[in-house]
This record gives C-alpha cells, structure tokens and sequence, in this order.
C-alpha cells in the first residue's frame, strides 16, 4: 500500500448504510466499495457481522464479501462484535476486522445489551483469535465526547476503554464521537489525555457532524499528531442508537480540507465527487458541501 501523510478511513459502506431506511441491494454496495477503492482510497470499510436483527440492512455481509472485487494495495476491514462475529467474517474472506466498545456505560448497556467491562470479554476471544491467525484488528470507541443517554462522559472512561483495547492488542484504535456534540476544546482535552496512554500513531479520529464542528475537531486531532481519519462520502450515516446524530463528516469535504493545508491523501477528490453524487442520487439524499460543489464544478453540464 502506498504511504501517505494522511491515511483516509472510508466507512460509507458499513457506517454510512446500516442507518439507511430503506433496502440498498448487493449490487448497489459492492458498486459503492470498488468505486471508492478507485478513487485512491487506501482502507474501505466494507460491512459488518453483527446480528441481522440489530443492524438488518447489514444482513448480506457474506454475500458482499462473496463479491468482493479486491483492488491490491487497498484494505477491506469488516466489523466484528464477538467471536462469532470473528468466525463468520474469517468464513466470508475478511482479512481484517474491527470491534467496538463505548466510552459510556449507558450506550455499551442500550447498544450491546452489555457493560463496558463486559463488552471487553467479549471482543478478548476475538483478539486472540486474530493474532493467531495474523488478522490484523482495529478498536473503535463510541462516545468518548458525549453519549444520547447518560450526557457528558468522563474523559478518565474514554482512556480506560482506549488503554484496555492497545493492551489487547489492537493494531489502531478509533475515537468516535457519536453523536457530533464535541467541540474544538472538547476534542483537545479528550486527545490530551488518551496520547498520554496511546501514540499518535495508532489513534484515529471518527467524527459525526451533527453541529458542523467536525473539520474543526479533525484540524484538532491533525495538530496533536493524528494522521487517520474516518470518514464517509457524501457525508452518509448516522448511529441508529443516537437520535438526532446526522451523519458522518464527509470523505469530500475532509480531503478538499486536508489538500487545502497542503497534505496528501493520495485520493482523488474530482472521482470521489463524482461517487458521492452517484450514491447520494441512489439514496434521494443530498450530496456533501465540498462533493457537490466540486461534482458542479468539473462535471455538471
């Protein structure tokens, strides 16, 4: 895989539809993956392997992986909520995956049905599993600015939960900020105090644009050292768990940030554009500020 300053994190196939109201088919999805892989994009995440009755528009995982037209050089993670999870995943072809936890103990109880220190015994197996059989493993973190159920979340929980998953042996851990309450200051304080724990390095950022502060808490997490980021393209997503949780920042709007400060990402934006106003358009959903724009610009008649 080539390197780049900053690694983009496509999470629109998985992140970006599991919310989505209605049915999108097989065809549609694996269309979205390999456009996206096209367009330069180094890690696209591809589905999930949770349950079908929690997350129902998921429940093809295996016929997406069965699909799967791999581009070399690209990553194609698949998340995993326990061991069976792992096991249907590694079936199906997935050669990396990710799990999940939450900084709150309200959230892990209203999405997972368990308590933080419980959702740690259930991904453990899975841990192990993978370094056994060489797959390398992502923890993500939701919540770690602010949960729809309990409010504020202590900034001490959310580096409990990011040390017990770099103890575990996860490969890169991604912070969530669920719901999109966090702010500039908020950010920082919370990337402060999980650096003192987990290097730069191994930290991404996974940031929802409820209130439109996403860039600005990305321009945060880039100024402490970060270089992964999360996103979505066309801004697509949500959190079925969190009402009101408007969707992911947009994969477009990040990279033409991001090529505005002079850092590559090795994407190309014109293509990307051109994507996200082909799924937003399957969807009957608008497209992302900077992809709309940019699609109008160079492509529009």
């Amino acid at each position: 895989m080539a390197s780049y300053p900053v690694k983009i994190v496509e999470v629109g196939p998985r992140d970006g539809l599991q919310d989505e109201s209605r049915y999108v088919p097989v065809e549609t999805k694996l269309r979205l993956i390999h456009r996206l892989a096209e367009c330069g994009i180094p890690v696209v995440e591809a589905t999930s392997f949770v349950s079908p009755r929690w997350v129902p528009q998921l429940a093809d995982a295996e016929d997406v992986m069965a699909g799967l037209k791999r581009k070399p050089g690209t990553r194609y993670p698949v998340l995993v909520p326990n061991e069976t999870g792992y096991e249907r995943a590694r079936s199906a072809g997935a050669r990396e995956v990710a799990v999940f936890s939450a900084a709150s103990e309200a959230f892990n109880r209203r999405n997972i049905n368990c308590s933080i220190d419980e959702s740690f015994e259930r991904f453990r197996p899975v841990l192990v599993r993978a370094k056994a059989d060489e797959v390398r493993v992502r923890g993500y973190i939701s919540c770690v600015l602010g949960c729809p159920y309990q409010g504020k979340v202590p900034i001490a929980d959310v580096v409990r939960v990011a040390e017990a998953l770099q103890g575990s042996g996860c490969d890169e851990i991604s912070l969530g900020d669920t719901i999109g309450v966090g702010t500039p200051e908020k950010t920082g304080e919370m990337l402060d105090a999980v650096l003192g724990s987990v290097p730069a390095d191994r930290l991404a950022v996974h940031l929802h644009d409820t209130y439109g502060q996403a860039l600005a808490n990305i321009h945060v997490a880039l100024d402490r050292g970060l270089r992964i980021i999360d996103c979505s393209v066309a801004g697509l997503g949500g959190c079925p768990y969190a009402r009101g949780a408007t969707g992911n920042v947009a994969t477009e709007d990040v990279v033409y940030m991001l090529e505005g400060m002079g850092m590559d990402t090795g994407v190309d934006l014109k293509a990307l554009s051109r994507v996200g106003n082909w799924i937003a358009g399957k969807l009957g959903r608008p497209g992302s500020r900077a992809g709309t724009a940019i699609y109008n610009k160079c492509f529009a008649d």
